[in-house]
Parts: C-alpha cells; sequence; structure tokens
C-alpha cells in the first residue's frame, strides 16, 4: 500500500464535474457526476421518491454547483440534454461565465 507523505498538499476527493446523469428508480432518484479526470461521484438524490423529474433535475443542478464551489472554488453551469428514456436525463457542466467584467484599462 502507497501512503502519501505528509508534507503534500492535500487534493479535493473528486475531480471537476464533466457530466450528470440522473436515473428515476423504485427506490428513489439517483445522481452519478462525471469529472474532467475520468472520475465518477455517484449517489442518492436527497429527494422524496415521488418528486416532480424537473424538481430533482434542478436539485441535482444544486448539488453539482455546490460541489464544485465547495472543492475547487469554480461556478458552474449544467445544461439538461433532451431526455431519450422518461426516466433518464443527461446534463452538460461547463465553467460559469465571468460574472464580472475587468475594468476598462485607462492609458495615462
Amino acid at each position: 500500500m502507497v501512503r502519501r507523505k505528509k508534507g503534500q498538499g492535500r487534493h479535493p476527493v473528486w475531480g471537476v464535474p464533466k457530466g450528470i446523469v440522473l436515473l428515476a428508480t423504485p427506490e428513489g432518484w439517483r445522481t452519478s457526476i462525471l469529472t474532467m479526470e475520468g472520475g465518477m461521484l455517484c449517489g442518492r438524490l436527497d429527494v422524496p421518491v415521488h418528486t416532480d423529474p424537473q424538481d430533482a433535475r434542478a436539485a441535482a443542478a444544486r448539488r453539482v454547483t455546490r460541489l464544485a464551489r465547495d472543492f475547487h472554488d469554480i461556478d458552474v453551469e449544467v445544461s439538461w440534454d433532451a431526455p431519450e428514456e422518461p426516466w433518464s436525463w443527461t446534463a452538460q457542466i461547463a465553467p460559469a461565465p465571468a460574472t464580472r467584467a475587468a475594468p476598462p484599462i485607462h492609458e495615462a
């Protein structure tokens, strides 16, 4: 077993998100967040089983944006694709455009 040296910096536990899969199952809503580094974070969405799909998509988007902000200090936008199945949705995740424009540079 390889152990990390104590002097090394701590890396985020998961990578920068690039996509999300949302599934409606009989047990509840499940998500898989795909990362740019090739990883995947899977789990249950904290909403009731009979939640409307639009509300479940909004909850999944909030989860991804919160995780990206907390772990990577970036804002992201979630764009849902048209569903191919009535119980499955996918979305693309991209860094949010800068919300503040840089101040103009005035030459003297």
